[in-house]
Order: structure tokens, then sequence, then C-alpha cells
């Protein structure tokens, strides 16, 4: 029961992604290098956000999720202050990085305790 409900959460986190990435694909155009370093990352943290549900500790899955989550939100920060110029969004970037970073460090410090 417990795998089809991670099968279940998978495919709903994928399918928009498998939608977005064919839209495109039929559209024939080329991603540019912000796009693509979103679609990376967003790749990336859904993966480690999958992986880090299947602890069977609810404690546990969700700060390894949380984890993946605050750090795709960091990466996707980044990619803003790499490639964007609204600085309305620009300085949203920087307190978002400011904002999950240290609750990042709590989660891992957490982590580490749990397994002491």
């Amino acid at each position: 029961m417990k795998n089809l409900s991670v099968a279940i959460i998978f495919t709903l986190l994928a399918s928009p992604m498998g939608t977005w990435a064919a839209g495109e694909a039929h559209q024939h155009q080329a991603l540019s290098p912000a796009q693509q370093s979103y679609q990376h990352g967003m790749m990336e943290m859904h993966d480690r956000m999958m992986q880090g549900l299947k602890a069977q500790d609810a404690d546990v899955a969700f700060a390894q999720g949380m984890i993946a989550h605050h750090q795709g939100a960091i990466e996707m920060a980044k990619t803003e202050l790499q490639y964007g110029k609204d600085p309305d969004m620009r300085k949203l970037a920087e307190q978002i990085i400011a904002a999950q970073q240290p609750e990042i460090d709590r989660m891992q410090v957490w982590l580490k305790q749990q397994q002491q």
C-alpha cells in the first residue's frame, strides 16, 4: 500500500513536468538557459523529495522531503539571480535563500541527532 501511495504521489508530481516538456518539444523551440536550469533543478528536487518519502518515520520523511524542497527553492532562486532582471524578483530570490538555508541547516542537524 505504501509503495502504491508513493507511486501515486510520484505520478502526480511528475506528470505536469512531462506535459510541460512535451509541450516545449512540440513547439520545436529550444529552451533558454534559464528554462534549462529551472527544469533541471525541478527534476532533481522531485527525485530527492521522492527518496525522502521512503523513510518509514513520518518526522524523518518530512525533514528529508522538506530539505529537498528547500534546496530546490534555493536552486531556483540562484537561477533567478543568474538570469533574472526584475529587481523585485531578484530581491525575493535573495530572501528565499536567506530564509530557507537556515531551515535546511536546522533539519539536517535534527536528522543527525536521530541517527545517534
